[in-house]
């Protein structure tokens, strides 16, 4: 861990936080939410041993990176435009480089080889798959009418409402639940219960997620969830925005890989959109699709040897 660099690049008008290590074809790597560039640390120490370099921002509002204040301020072109500026300064040498996304990251991905196919060589994206524009109704309305009003999407949009809830359940606790959750469907955040333990509630971790890293972690959320919690706030906004690209094909190598565990596998449709066709008709250069059993949402750190390995052995190939 000490050999991994940290540097602040000035990038889209905020300074970013950068965490680097190795040299060779660049692979950047795109954590989610409630994660930082820390999430990668497995793969940055793994991935730069097998002779590439890893550089693993923390996105805009979370970690050491600036937080812009306002909500509006957290769309999909803002982050986009965010890695656009970083790979201008990190690998301007390079025509393309390699993407690895996870959660939010997953996303953000999609959103970056959507907008910008000529910078990416290839993708390995984590947990969450491609979500094809949609015209027939916006995606929180969606959600709410399938999930109700407890959802935790949807508990996410008043601003300040769930920061309130998180700071009086404690920043530590949050992190912990949150890393914990492993029911294979939807997280609801019923107002006043917080994730539905009582407030002393021991919660035991994980075998890959030690104190030090939930430590770690709680130290740079401290200052607040406002900054991840934003994403969510613009889910409908990035639907508007992104209507041009409506029936837009992703067009670069992608491998999948979720686990059978994952809240995000059991999304109305999901099952059946990566298994039945839609995601390959939507991503034609989809090479594989890994359903990894037993594992939950942070499949980067409970299965952190085996992501690395399926990275290193998919961008070999290119």
């Amino acid at each position: 861990m000490e050999d991994i660099q940290h540097r602040i690049v000035n990038v889209n008008g905020l300074n970013m936080h950068v965490a680097e290590k190795g040299e060779g074809p660049v692979i950047l790597f795109i954590h989610g939410f409630p994660e930082l560039w820390y999430s990668w640390r497995h793969q940055i120490i793994a991935l730069a041993s097998l002779g590439y370099r890893a550089i693993a921002p923390d996105l805009r509002g979370f970690g050491d990176t600036d937080a812009p204040p306002s909500v509006s301020s957290y769309t999909c072109f803002h982050v986009v435009g965010d890695l656009i500026g970083l790979l201008d300064v990190v690998a301007s040498d390079r025509d393309k480089v390699f993407v690895v996304g996870h959660d939010w990251g997953a996303l953000i991905a999609w959103y970056l080889c959507l907008f910008r196919p000529d910078k990416v060589k290839a993708l390995v994206n984590l947990s969450v798959a491609f979500n094809p524009w949609n015209p027939k109704r916006k995606p929180l309305e969606g959600l709410k009418a399938v999930y109700g009003d407890d959802y935790y999407m949807i508990r996410f949009q008043e601003p300040g409402e769930i920061e309130a809830e998180f700071a009086q359940i404690g920043t530590e606790t949050v992190v912990k639940e949150f890393f914990t959750y492993r029911t294979p469907g939807p997280l609801f955040l019923p107002t006043g219960k917080g994730f539905g333990h009582p407030p002393n509630a021991e919660i035991v971790l994980p075998s890959w997620l030690s104190e030090d890293d939930v430590k770690n972690y709680t130290s740079k959320f401290e200052k607040g969830f406002t900054g991840g919690v934003n994403y969510y706030r613009n889910i409908n906004v990035n639907w508007e925005l992104t209507a041009p690209w409506a029936g837009s094909q992703i067009k670069v190598p992608v491998k999948f890989i979720v686990g059978d565990l994952d809240l995000t596998y059991y999304m109305p449709g999901v099952k059946d959109y990566i298994h039945k066709g839609g995601f390959k008709r939507d991503v034609p250069l989809l090479e594989e699709v890994i359903v990894m059993e037993g594992v939950g949402h942070f499949i980067n750190g409970e299965k952190a040897d085996a992501i690395s390995e399926h990275i290193y052995n998919f961008f070999q190939k290119f």
